[in-house]
């Protein structure tokens, strides 16, 4: 390396020493209302939804700009081969050159098909922002689940962190007692074996836990990597709401519902559109401009070539072949189909409402029942290390209280969030989530 280039690489390295380190991203504190709004930046089926509204919007627009007159200039020359007649080879046309400068209007005057499929495109676009309302709430069932998850991920880490500690000072007292010669090598074998297993179950519950963080931020953030904390709020006081409050509220604000609904209501237009195949349409076309061998406002003798022309044109079906039946047939029967969805939604809905308030209301009245064998598997440890130490129990009595007080923590845990979860259920179904 020559003495120009060590300089160059010296300087380069001075001034990367300087530049300031690269902090790492600060952990974001979001509650449960947070984590909802965050989802719907990037739900894809909420955003496909969304977008299927906007293009349902725009379909409407243009039903409803098919039943106003339309407006359009007509810039044409049309050259016909000459033959020696005054008309060229093509009879159908006026001369060799045509010139056709013309401003055009039309309106369907009488067309019963477009404003039936303006109806359509009105209920269509009714059902489409329903669907919205309802991949925002499929969305937020997904998110109050992954976010419980995490949160009791959090509280398994922290009951199996406190294990680890019981387990290691039981793993002290059966040590002391060894070397004092009150107790067998067996013993502390036990505790050692026992105090390996919650090691192990800690870094499980450390694995669980980022998982379920990873799950919930690529629902939550631009960036998976983002680090954050979610607020643990299982509480076993959350009141739970009347059954009939819930039902009423579930089918005043079902989104589910209302799509049904505005499903038969494009039915019934779909089934005008097709009755509109008997019925006649009449359509006026105006235009002012010219149509003349020459390009300009005037001919040969001064004659004049700028004026307007009116035409009315009146369509009436006479037959078919039966093909307009056949489509009022398949349109009253998407409209039959609409209707039993409707009524299977309804029931659909209130089965719903009944399972999780079934499922919040066994979950809420086993809350004590988990709590007090929390309580007393903490005192039945409490009162077997003390007796061991006294030499009236024996280590797998110890090891075993400890097994059952996990499991307490652990079922508490889980009670809690199964009561928050079907309590999650019916705040989304009754629209309070």
């Amino acid at each position: 390396m020559t003495p120009a280039m060590r300089r160059i690489l010296l300087t380069l390295l001075a001034a990367a020493a300087l530049l300031p380190a690269q902090q790492p991203s600060q952990p974001v504190a979001i509650d449960l209302s947070t984590a909802l709004q965050r989802a719907r930046q990037f739900g894809q089926q909420y955003v496909q939804a969304q977008s299927a509204a906007g293009l349902a919007r725009e379909d409407r627009v243009q039903a409803k700009a098919a039943l106003l007159p339309t407006f359009d200039v007509l810039n044409q020359f049309i050259y016909t081969q000459p033959n020696g007649t005054p008309s060229g080879v093509f009879v159908s046309n006026d001369g060799p050159h045509i010139y056709n400068e013309q401003l055009g209007l039309h309106a369907d005057v009488f067309s019963f098909a477009k404003r039936a499929d303006l109806k359509r495109a009105q209920a269509a676009e009714a059902a489409a922002k329903a669907r919205v309302d309802i991949a925002a709430r499929g969305l937020s069932a997904t998110v109050v689940a992954g976010y419980y998850t995490v949160v009791a991920a959090q509280r398994r880490l922290a009951n199996t962190r406190q294990s680890v500690a019981e387990a290691q000072q039981f793993l002290t007292i059966t040590d002391k007692q060894e070397k004092g010669g009150e107790v067998a090598r067996a013993d502390v074998v036990k505790a050692q074996l026992q105090f390996q297993q919650r090691q192990r179950d800690a870094s499980d519950a450390e694995a669980a836990l980022a998982k379920a963080s990873i799950e919930l931020g690529v629902m939550l953030f631009s960036d998976p990597a983002q680090p954050y904390e979610v607020q643990d709020d299982l509480r076993a006081d959350a009141p739970l709401p009347l059954l009939d409050d819930l039902r009423g509220a579930a089918s005043s604000s079902s989104p589910d519902l209302r799509a049904a609904r505005h499903q038969i209501q494009a039915s019934d237009a779909t089934i005008g559109i097709a009755r509109a195949g008997y019925y006649p349409t009449f359509a006026v076309d105006y235009f002012y401009g010219f149509n003349a061998n020459v390009f300009g406002f005037h001919g040969p003798d001064d004659r004049q070539n700028l004026g307007s022309v009116v035409v009315a044109t009146a369509t009436i079906p006479v037959w078919n072949w039966g093909a307009t039946r056949s489509k009022v047939r398949q349109a009253t029967l998407l409209r039959d189909q609409a209707r039993f969805d409707l009524a299977y939604t309804q029931r659909n809905l209130q089965s719903a409402v009944q399972a999780l308030y079934v499922e919040a209301q066994t979950a809420h009245t086993q809350l004590d029942s988990l709590a007090n064998s929390l309580a007393l598997s903490t005192e039945s440890l409490r009162l077997t290390t003390l007796r061991y130490q006294a030499g009236e129990a024996t280590a797998l009595e110890v090891v075993d209280a400890q097994s059952t007080l996990v499991q307490s923590r652990n079922a508490q845990v889980d009670g809690l969030a199964r009561y928050r979860l079907a309590l999650a259920g019916l705040e989304i179904l009754s629209g309070r989530l």
